[in-house]
């Protein structure tokens, strides 16, 4: 106990706002902190441990040796286990010894608050003194314009290990390495965001992430804290803000990781039907334990802190809010008001985006939800969640089961294409095909497309012109901006090779100028979550599989027009909200995409005839399996 010297950098204040559940910056505290005490340098540990009868610091420092450094339990019954050790420095490796009260249980964990990993499938901890080099400065001050809701938010989802690897290496780049290549590519295709799949430490590369147990470490599959740190950085500089993946729904079971921490169910709920997963065979925290939401609470301010990242998509909202998630009858108890909703996990979330918006109001949280529960995107002083968006998964399903289908079957399908506009505005969509959606045999978003080669193509510029003029942010998984063909794999890479064939580099084409479209019109981001930002002209030709709208902003309005066949149409009457002429913004089946090049008018020229119950109206030319969006 003497190579333990009695320190502690907790103070009264912190373990009441600890035990109340408000202590949103425990990292500040918690875990290995490099440091000088009385002219020694050492570092500083500290861990959460209620139960535990004996905490010992264990690493390559003692020969992995239980009892020769114990720490010290705090007299205030926090449980916390806390102790400054001399001479243990940066780079450290190290995991607690715990031995419980609980049936003299003993476990070895890796810190819940590490900040570095040892690389998998070793699971020690690392003492880190993380020292980042920032050169963001005008991204930082300018960012609340880039994350604003009336912004373009085009994000290009990327898991790292998978995106591009050096093949005669085999292995997948590094921080540095994407920081170079991904962000030059993502900045040429003018997307205004990067998602990063979960790149907190995970033990298993199967689950692709979305298995934490490491919540405050970058993985070191790809590196250093401070390279994942440099690419932030070069996203930054390259005017591209970062969102990062976060699981506060669920962790796995690894013997180092949170569960059963100090002999106890301490991170998760005690009672199975609350507290386990049965489709991920996980666990699931206890979101009324105080200590716990400010664990997690602490957890998601931490990377908007140090890596100054910019939103957070939070997976799996659904599996938190209700306790009949995915059981069946008797597997489950209600609420004390006799319902299915979590009331302990809605506070939290709640807490968790009041303390975000509070702390860093030009950030974004994302919740990625699959139900019809209430006001998610809505503020809490409403009686809102709090998220600043929503992942739109039923335009999702909608939208892919309607382009499925060959074109003769549209006409009679044309409601499911339409339907998302019936609650288009109810809460801040984000419209996502993502990681999910190219996956389990799902194929591809290319290989969803009906009909011959040529087909296919066209109906997948059809489906992302459709997107990026339907209302909401939009989000695209890696390797659909150029039409991949196969399944998404997390241990390969995109087929980078397919740029070379004309189809895919034009789908390359057509998504970059996508986004330049939506970050140059005003019309289709301004009021992107306003219903006032919408109107349709018709959509009632389903015989034609016909759709056309309008979309506005504060001055401009644009006309959007959809044939959802490979019928070209010459004399096609539309109605036009007023007299003038109107320009092309943007066909999808120019030949410079891999259209056919069918000739349209590049002006339209408002003619007082009635039509669609309008006073002004023209006839235009309509391109197969094609979008033409006109602009004032």
């Amino acid at each position: 106990m003497a190579n333990v010297i009695a320190h502690s950098l907790l103070t009264d204040f912190d373990i009441s706002l600890f035990k109340t559940g408000k202590h949103y910056r425990l990292y500040e505290k918690l875990g290995s902190h490099v440091m000088e005490l009385d002219g020694v340098l050492g570092t500083y540990f500290a861990v959460w441990a209620p139960s535990a009868t004996v905490v010992s610091v264990i690493g390559d420092f003692n020969y992995w040796t239980a009892g020769e450094h114990v720490l010290n339990v705090r007299w205030d019954e926090s449980g916390i286990w806390e102790g400054f050790i001399p001479a243990v420095a940066h780079g450290a490796v190290y995991k607690y010894h715990i031995q419980s009260s609980n049936n003299n249980v003993i476990t070895e964990k890796a810190d819940p608050y590490a900040r570095r990993c040892e690389h998998p499938p070793k699971t020690g901890s690392i003492v880190y003194d993380y020292k980042p080099q920032w050169s963001d400065k005008k991204w930082m001050k300018s960012r609340a314009t880039h994350n604003a809701l009336d912004a373009p938010y085009s994000v290009y989802e990327v898991h790292l290990g998978s995106w591009k690897r050096k093949i005669e290496e085999d292995r997948s780049l590094s921080y540095h390495e994407l920081g170079i290549d991904l962000v030059a590519f993502a900045k040429a295709a003018h997307f205004t965001h990067i998602e990063f799949m979960p790149i907190m430490e995970y033990p298993y590369d199967p689950s692709w992430g979305y298995q934490l147990t490491g919540y405050f470490a970058p993985t070191s599959r790809f590196g250093y804290p401070e390279e994942f740190q440099e690419l932030v950085n070069a996203c930054h500089e390259a005017g591209l803000g970062v969102i990062l993946d976060w699981v506060p729904s669920h962790f796995p079971e690894d013997a180092h990781g949170l569960g059963n921490f100090d002999g106890t169910c301490l991170y998760e709920h005690p009672d199975p039907k609350r507290g386990y997963h049965p489709d991920w065979k996980s666990l699931i925290f206890n979101y009324g334990r105080a200590e716990v939401k400010s664990f997690l609470i602490s957890n998601a301010l931490f990377w908007l802190d140090q890596y100054h990242i910019d939103g957070l998509r939070v997976d799996a909202v659904a599996s938190m809010l209700f306790l009949d998630y995915s059981r069946k009858d008797g597997e489950w108890e209600p609420n004390m008001h006799g319902g299915r909703e979590n009331l302990e996990a809605i506070a939290f979330m709640r807490e968790m985006n009041e303390a975000v918006y509070l702390n860093y109001p030009d950030v974004q949280t994302i919740a990625e939800e699959s139900t019809s529960f209430p006001m998610v995107s809505k503020p809490t002083s409403m009686g809102g969640l709090g998220f600043g968006m929503k992942w739109m998964m039923g335009w999702m399903h909608d939208t892919l089961d309607y382009f499925k289908k060959e074109p003769i079957y549209r006409q009679h399908h044309q409601n499911e294409l339409t339907f998302s506009m019936t609650y288009a505005f109810t809460e801040n969509f984000m419209l996502p095909l993502s990681h999910d959606e190219v996956v389990y045999g799902k194929s591809s978003i290319l290989g969803r497309m009906p009909g011959d080669d040529w087909q296919q193509f066209a109906n997948l510029r059809l489906l992302y012109g459709y997107m990026f003029t339907h209302p909401g942010a939009k989000l695209l998984m890696m390797g659909s901006e150029f039409g991949q063909r196969d399944e998404w794999k997390f241990d390969g890479s995109l087929d980078w090779h397919l740029l070379q064939y004309a189809p895919h580099k034009g789908i390359l084409r057509l998504v970059t100028d996508l986004n330049k479209l939506y970050r140059n019109t005003p019309a289709l981001y301004e009021k992107q979550f306003d219903a006032r930002g919408f109107e349709w002209i018709s959509h009632e030709d389903a015989a034609n599989s016909i759709i056309t709208y309008i979309r506005k902003g504060h001055d401009s309005h644009v006309i959007v027009i959809c044939n959802m066949t490979p019928v070209p149409r010459d004399n096609y009457r539309i109605g036009l909200p007023d007299a003038g002429s109107y320009q092309l913004l943007f066909n999808s089946d120019e030949s410079n995409y891999g259209g056919s090049g069918y000739v349209v008018k590049s002006e339209l020229k408002a003619e007082k005839e009635p039509w669609q119950h309008r006073d002004h109206s023209v006839e235009v030319r309509l391109v197969p399996l094609g979008v033409l969006v006109y602009g004032v």
